[in-house]
């Protein structure tokens, strides 16, 4: 399953059948963008909402609206649009990536994301908040200004978690640690084993976060098929 060029949750991506529908919403990391590497010569994107679809068999319907360089102000203006006028049951929130590579505020970027959270739960339709991934930088950053550099990123978004945490905890929400899940615990940089570019997740790193969707949350609710 593919997000279509603008994001959008097309009809015919949407099957008629009366199973529940999951939306899958968010930046680059919902489109599963991947640049071109040894293990995908071909750069092809790999959302981790068709690795969520094999999981759920028939128990659920998986859509993808992920749109790449998209920071999560401009997500808020589709989100009626690509989330709430389709009526799911779900809708998994991935996005703020962007924002900290333009140095926005996490408090700022979190404001942007509670409104999607709050929207979605006055619609009736049940939010799964995902945390942001580290990032992962060739050379040698362990001294100097680099250092400094990487610390400050990692640490943004370890801010920016924190806030997602409390906020599903507040709510009584479910939230998926896909930071944690994809870091390297020593360093909190993203393991090379799910780091495309850096930023974007390998073929692994989006099946993990499927996987993780799925047995923390989805399985439970939906049934195993």
């Amino acid at each position: 399953m593919r997000a279509d060029p603008h994001g959008k949750v097309k009809a015919g991506m949407l099957r008629s059948d009366s199973a529940p529908l999951i939306i899958c919403f968010g930046d680059s990391l919902t489109a599963g963008f991947q640049a071109p590497s040894p293990d995908n010569p071909a750069g092809l994107e790999t959302p981790y909402g068709g690795f969520l679809q094999e999981l759920l068999g028939t128990a659920a319907r998986v859509a993808v609206s992920g749109l790449c360089g998209e920071l999560t102000g401009e997500m808020t203006m589709r989100f009626r649009r690509d989330v709430l006028d389709h009526r799911p049951a779900v809708v998994v929130i991935l996005g703020g990536t962007n924002d900290l590579g333009w140095n926005a505020q996490p408090t700022e970027i979190m404001r942007n994301l509670m409104k999607m959270y709050e929207s979605a739960l006055a619609a009736g339709v049940e939010p799964i908040p995902v945390t942001v991934p580290s990032l992962r930088l060739d050379g040698d950053f362990s001294t100097g200004e680099g250092r400094r550099w990487l610390g400050e990123h990692i640490a943004r978004r370890q801010v920016l978690n924190r806030l997602i945490g409390d906020y599903a905890a507040s709510k009584h929400l479910h939230v998926v640690d896909l930071f944690t899940a994809t870091a390297e615990p020593e360093t909190w940089l993203l393991a090379e084993r799910y780091s495309n570019d850096g930023l974007h997740l390998t073929t692994d790193g989006y099946r993990l976060l499927a996987t993780l969707l799925y047995d923390q949350v989805l399985a439970a609710r939906f049934g195993r098929p």
